[in-house]
């Protein structure tokens, strides 16, 4: 077994993790988007425990997850979360896209390239 098969299933694991963070995040600006009755109704309701909950558990995967990779893998990773906030805010909240997020997005998959290929 190389070292690339032997990290392969705690990096996507991590990925997994920084994906599901994503989706907790999008949960929480939805739920801050809505006018509550009151401030334990606003922090106190099923969609922002969910979301919380959620956090919680990509803490345990990232646990699981550097358990099998390099430390230095995981900040790589972890960028791959900008991707998935601009998919979600442009599906979702029909953010635009412009030319400087879109290098920035550039940027940061070239990032990624060079050091999964270095």
């Amino acid at each position: 077994m190389n070292d690339f098969s032997a990290v392969l299933p705690y990096a996507l694991i991590s990925l997994l993790g920084v994906f599901l963070s994503s989706v907790s995040q999008v949960m929480l600006k939805k739920a801050a988007m809505r006018k509550y009755d009151s401030v334990l109704k606003e922090y106190l309701n099923p969609l922002v425990i969910f979301a919380y909950a959620i956090f919680f558990s990509t803490t345990l995967l990232g646990v699981l997850a550097y358990k099998g990779m390099p430390v230095s893998l995981g900040p790589v990773l972890e960028t791959t979360a900008y991707f998935y906030i601009t998919i979600f805010g442009v599906t979702i909240f029909k953010e635009k896209l412009n030319p400087k997020k879109i290098l920035a997005l550039a940027l940061i998959i070239g990032g990624i390239v060079i050091y999964a290929t270095a």
